[in-house]
């Protein structure tokens, strides 16, 4: 009988103390569902305040690397010592009048620069614009290494790539073409030559040369497969 009294009495102390800790226990089992669920948006907050810190500190550590400001005063220095600058398209010294009333001689390259000149849509676009020949080089150095690799795996010769029915080499070309000349003609909109970023041996002229060569290249290769009706990469 006293054993069956102590096991009651123990078993009510329990439920008691359980009871009495009821509300504590709830008080702090919702404080600690309220810091994990308030912990996801608390890092998401910083996660992304983050992000847009590292994104605009990327930018500026870019811009300071690679980007240089071209004044009008080296414009300027540079149109009276760049002896190319007082010869026509040709490379000659333009003969007064003719040359200038037939278009042979280029504007002035303070009127053809972005940072000074006039950044109309036909300026840019003109034969002396800073456009053409930018986005025709980059052009050519990507259609070299396109035709290198695609007639390596199809067998097909560049002319074959874009108009056999059963290739799509039409559609990439479009693409490629409007996307190279929409982040070539940002920059010029806004004010920027390709001259004013370098990176190393990255620069406006290495790419110019390059541009030039594979503009020829890419000219030669084309003939050169309509002649032997065979890829030149096989």
């Amino acid at each position: 009988m006293a054993s069956a009294m102590m096991t009651q009495m123990t078993a009510a102390t329990l439920a008691g103390g359980l009871t009495a800790l009821t509300p504590n226990s709830s008080r702090k089992l919702l404080n600690a569902s309220s810091r994990v669920a308030a912990t996801p948006r608390l890092a998401t907050s910083l996660a992304g305040r983050v992000r847009c810190d590292a994104g605009k500190g990327l930018r500026e550590t870019i811009d300071e690397s690679t980007k240089k400001d071209i004044t009008e005063a080296e414009i300027l220095k540079s149109m009276e010592t760049n002896e190319s600058e007082q010869r026509s398209y040709f490379g000659a010294k333009p003969t007064p009048g003719f040359d200038q009333a037939v278009g042979f001689t280029p504007r002035p390259e303070i009127e053809r620069r972005p940072e000074t000149g006039d950044k109309s849509f036909l300026s840019v676009f003109a034969f002396d614009g800073a456009a053409p020949e930018t986005i025709n080089c980059r052009l050519a150095m990507l259609g070299m290494v396109w035709a290198f690799f695609a007639e390596k795996a199809t067998g097909l010769t560049v002319v074959e790539q874009l108009f056999n029915p059963s290739t799509s080499g039409l559609v990439y070309f479009v693409g490629a073409v409007q996307l190279f000349t929409y982040a070539s003609i940002v920059p010029i909109m806004n004010g920027e030559s390709t001259d004013a970023r370098s990176f190393g041996p990255f620069t406006a002229r290495a790419e110019r040369w390059n541009g030039r060569l594979a503009m020829l290249g890419f000219l030669s290769l084309v003939v050169t497969e309509l002649i032997r009706q065979a890829p030149v990469f096989h």
